[in-house]
């Protein structure tokens, strides 16, 4: 097969464009993190306002509201139409949060983010996938985890060396974003559409899928078991992950860890172990050993990590066991997969939109967690929630390692050709 995308813009150098925006929307959701407390001291809002900035955020429900918008928008119109227009709605949010002054223009601000990170992800993920060689697929998904995990470090670190400034601070990282994203957004101009999309627009000599978007995604029972599947394996782990993105520094300080400038510090290297997890575990090992091993190890690193965190006396030694261990599992875990097997899963025609219907899922999930969290956490003590967030995690690590598919070293339209068309149906065991 021809490689995929025009000579200009393949390989490395439009995963690594396309992925960029991962740095800007992960870091939003940290920069949300970090500056919640400066906001709840500046405008006054109770803990169940900051419940709601939470849950109406980039983290939660503004993400998934973007995601069920993007994700069949990149299908119809195609990926470029996406990453060409999203960032200018982001650029918007962030630009309006770095100038709040009073919650409901910062509630208006995080919305907006929040729906243009949520239709971003389905287009960069597909794009990213669609574009990669064959063979090293995975090491070029996990360029956007990679992305995703460079963002927080940066941002929780930024946030460390600004903390003195306070709430200027926060601002100061708002804007950041908006220069980076701007940035961006010109680099990408000149990527060319996927070529695989366009295909898939003229395919009309091989066996009908049940047609493109929203309705033939649910029309087929093949892709109603792979989005049970991933909900599964990303919605239940990203639930856990959507309130220590957004949550973690109350969490450290119920744990014992009060000083903000060294809950920051932490974030920022257990970050740095993420960034490590994706680079030395995820790209490196995905396309060449047992993914379905692989998967069991960050998932078990990750629960580990939060058992330590939440029974274990509160101590130096706990708090950098906590960040080696789920930094690491996070970076080899359930989003890099998520990414990777979403895009496998499903035909090019709904691709995007299954993107869009998981993120959708996975934030609501958050977002419902996110609601009350922060009231919870104060009612149950942190060995109350903590337990359920392990539990959480348990399931994850059960569904991802027991039903984890057989597409390794496969191209995306061999694939396809198995679980749609091929009569040997159990070749993919989801």
């Amino acid at each position: 097969m021809a490689r995929i995308g025009a000579k200009s813009t393949t390989g490395w150098k439009a995963t690594i464009s396309v992925a960029m925006s991962n740095y800007i929307e992960a870091g939003s959701i940290i920069a949300i993190a970090t500056s919640l407390a400066f906001w709840q001291q500046e405008f006054g809002f109770s803990d169940s306002f900051t419940g709601v900035l939470a849950a109406l955020s980039a983290n939660a429900f503004g993400a998934a509201i973007g995601a069920i918008i993007g994700g069949p928008l990149c299908d119809r119109l195609g990926r470029k139409f996406i990453y060409t227009y999203d960032l200018m709605i982001y650029m918007a949010g962030v630009l309006v949060a770095a100038f709040a002054v009073n919650q409901w223009m910062l509630l208006a601000a995080f919305i907006v983010t929040g729906i243009a990170v949520g239709a971003g992800v389905p287009a960069s993920w597909t794009y990213i996938a669609e574009e990669a060689p064959d063979d090293k697929r995975a090491a070029h998904v996990g360029t956007a985890q990679l992305a995703w995990s460079i963002g927080p470090m940066i941002g929780f670190l930024l946030a460390a060396l600004l903390v003195p400034l306070g709430l200027l601070g926060s601002r100061i990282i708002f804007l950041h974003l908006f220069v980076v994203a701007f940035v961006t957004w010109w680099m990408r101009q000149g990527l060319a559409e996927s070529k695989r999309w366009k295909a898939s627009q003229d395919d009309t000599t091989k066996v009908s899928l049940g047609g493109k978007g929203l309705k033939a995604l649910f029309s087929r029972k093949q892709n109603l078991t792979a989005l049970l599947f991933l909900v599964g394996v990303y919605g239940f782990w990203n639930t856990v992950a959507g309130q220590a993105g957004i949550f973690m520094p109350r969490v450290y300080t119920a744990a014992g860890l009060t000083d903000s400038q060294q809950q920051f510090f932490l974030q920022a290297l257990l970050w740095g172990f993420t960034v490590l997890g994706t680079y030395f575990g995820f790209m490196r090992f995905a396309d060449r050993m047992s993914r379905r091993v692989l998967y069991f190890i960050g998932a078990v690193m990750g629960i580990a990590g939060w058992v330590v965190l939440v029974y274990v006396p509160a101590s130096t030694f706990t708090m950098l066991a906590f960040a080696v261990l789920w930094g690491f599992a996070s970076g080899i875990g359930a989003q890099a997969f998520y990414g990777l097997w979403t895009a496998e899963l499903f035909s090019t025609r709904y691709r995007a939109s299954a993107q869009g219907v998981l993120f959708f899922a996975a934030r609501v999930m958050v977002g419902v967690l996110s609601y009350g969290f922060p009231v919870w956490l104060n009612s149950m003590g942190l060995h109350g929630l903590g337990a359920l967030l392990i539990g959480i995690l348990s399931v994850a690590l059960l569904v991802g390692t027991i039903w984890a598919p057989d597409t390794q070293g496969k191209t995306l339209e061999q694939i396809e050709e198995e679980r749609y068309r091929s009569s040997s149906r159990e070749k993919l065991t989801v």
